[in-house]
Order: C-alpha cells, then sequence, then structure tokens
C-alpha cells in the first residue's frame, strides 16, 4: 500500500470503525481484510509487470509461450489486453505475418499456436538454407569428387567386365557408356 490509495483506504476503514459499520473480532480477521483489499492488487501488478517485460528474443516460441502463460496466470489480464501484450512480447517477424494473416487468430490460445507454428516453421526454414548454403559453398569440390569417385568405380567395374569376357553379359554397353569410352 502507498500513497494515496492507502491514505484514502485508511480514513474510510477508519470512520466505518468509528460508526460501528464494521467491526472486526480478531486481529487475523482484520489481516484478512486487509490483503483482500490490497494484497490481489500488489500481486496483479507485480505479475503485470513481469508480464510486460516479457520478450521472446531469440528462443523458441514454445518456451516462450510456457513463461507468458506463467506469467499472466494472477496478472488480471484476459481477452484483447492479454493478446496485445502477447504480440507485444513476440519477435517483430513473427508478429508482423500472424498480423498480415488474412485470418487472424482471435483466442489467445489460437495466438499461441499459430505463433508456435510460425516459429518452427521459419527455424526449420531457416536450418535448411544454411544445410544448402553449406552445400552449395562446398559444391564445387564436393560435387567434382564425387563425379570422379562415380567415374573410377564405374571404370573399375568397367576393366573387370572386359577381363576375360566375351560378348554381350551384365557388363553391357550402358556400363561403359558412362564411364565415357563410348562402348568400344
Amino acid at each position: 500500500m502507498q500513497g494515496k490509495t492507502a491514505d484514502v483506504w485508511k480514513e474510510n476503514v477508519m470512520e466505518e470503525l468509528e460508526e460501528g459499520e464494521v467491526e472486526y473480532e480478531t486481529v487475523e480477521e482484520f489481516l484478512s481484510s486487509l490483503k483482500k483489499k490490497f494484497g490481489r492488487g500488489e500481486e496483479e501488478l507485480v505479475k503485470a509487470a513481469e508480464l510486460r517485460k516479457l520478450k521472446q528474443e531469440g528462443r523458441m516460441m514454445k518456451g516462450f509461450v510456457q513463461e507468458f502463460k506463467r506469467a499472466a496466470r494472477g496478472s488480471g489480464y484476459e481477452g484483447r489486453l492479454l493478446v496485445e501484450e502477447f504480440k507485444r512480447g513476440m519477435n517483430g517477424a513473427i508478429r508482423r505475418k500472424l498480423i498480415e494473416a488474412e485470418n487472424q487468430p482471435g483466442l489467445i490460445e489460437q495466438w499461441f499456436k499459430r505463433a508456435m507454428a510460425l516459429d518452427r516453421n521459419w527455424r526449420e526454414s531457416r536450418h535448411e538454407e544454411e544445410r544448402l548454403r553449406g552445400w552449395k559453398e562446398q559444391g564445387g569440390a564436393t560435387t567434382l569428387s564425387m563425379a570422379k569417385e562415380a567415374n573410377l568405380s564405374l571404370a573399375g567395374d568397367n576393366r573387370a567386365c572386359s577381363n576375360g569376357r566375351s560378348g554381350k553379359d551384365k557388363c553391357g554397353s550402358s556400363e561403359r557408356t558412362r564411364t565415357g569410352d563410348g562402348g568400344s
């Protein structure tokens, strides 16, 4: 309790006590009343502040959603206000995709589900691009060495076929053609 709110409450309780409108049998009853009046409010303020500080940053959306749900409990936020806090905390690229979607999610659970799916897809796409970029950067050397290896393997197969064998067998002209000898 701070400032004017506590002072106003104190004045009201003092007047009610003096006029006999409110009577507390025990100190515990008085403290219980005090906690009901102010305890939850402070707890909600703390939870709301925690909720507003949350940012997804580099972590996976699934983890962010779990932490968001934990912080949202007891914050007093619900409905549209809760959705707005969730949108504020998520990464900009995912937020833009959800906002620009033809059919925006409505309920907070729908926002969670769609945001997690977009995040998962984005991470898989990024992983695939990195894999392909690595393959492409090594591609010239890798592709050439793989081709040489394949050629040597086929050439070895052809030598085995031509050593002591006559006529057309399993080492037919198609095998020799792949090695570049034209089948002769």
